[in-house]
């Protein structure tokens, strides 16, 4: 929580919070959801079908707006190229088709339709922005982006979904170690600590030398 708020204050403090509003508004809603949670597991406890349903449709929420994170970065990259209403545009097909997608898959379950949805939505979701995160990592390669900031946030978004998928993968593997089970809270103050970061220590005009970016063999 103190990450998520470390970030919004340096985004003001910088005067940077429109400039990535869509990044603050996730790191907010995180705070929100924390919040949420912890006051339904302090009423109704952690077995509860309560906290079940504030965990899974705040988890929904949140990678929604991480979803949309993402394509707010992707519309700054491709920004100069003219495609960023493009980029937009196909966003939305991506998020109408994982939630059609989403709601096809569930739709014969015997359990709560909207608990089991947002639960598949938000799963299927996750997984389309950990595509296309690498995508926007690759077009940033690509096109030689410069722009120190955004190059850093974007690579940090690629951290935490690697990260994050290789923390399902160790819960899978060892369920029954105790380290596994705190790797999910810490993986969630990287990105609002490394965005934090970012903005206090780059300016907006901050450019990386193509070359430090990646060395392409010739």
């Amino acid at each position: 929580m103190c990450a998520g708020v470390c970030f919004v204050a340096c985004s003001l403090r910088r005067t940077s919070f429109l400039k990535y509003f869509f990044l603050n508004l996730y790191v907010i809603l995180s705070l929100f959801a924390d919040l949420i949670r912890q006051g339904v597991l302090r009423f109704y406890g952690v077995d509860s079908p309560q906290y079940g349903y504030a965990y899974y449709y705040t988890d929904c929420l949140l990678t929604i707006a991480l979803f949309v994170a993402v394509i707010s970065l992707a519309s700054r990259v491709f920004a100069e190229l003219q495609l960023a209403k493009y980029v937009r545009f196909v966003a939305v097909l991506l998020l109408l088709g994982t939630a059609g997608f989403s709601y096809a898959v569930v739709a014969q379950s015997t359990e709560r339709l909207t608990t089991v949805f947002a639960v598949e939505l938000s799963q299927n979701l996750y997984f389309v922005g950990l595509v296309l995160t690498y995508l926007l990592w690759g077009a940033v390669l690509k096109l030689q982006e410069t722009r120190t900031r955004l190059v850093q946030m974007v690579l940090s978004l690629g951290l935490y979904f690697s990260a994050y998928a290789g923390s399902y993968a160790l819960l899978n593997l060892a369920p029954r170690y105790e380290v596994v089970q705190y790797l999910a809270p810490i993986l969630g103050c990287f990105l609002p600590v490394s965005w934090a970061m970012t903005i206090m220590r780059y300016s907006e005009d901050s450019r990386l030398t193509p070359a430090r970016l990646v060395a392409v063999p010739r």
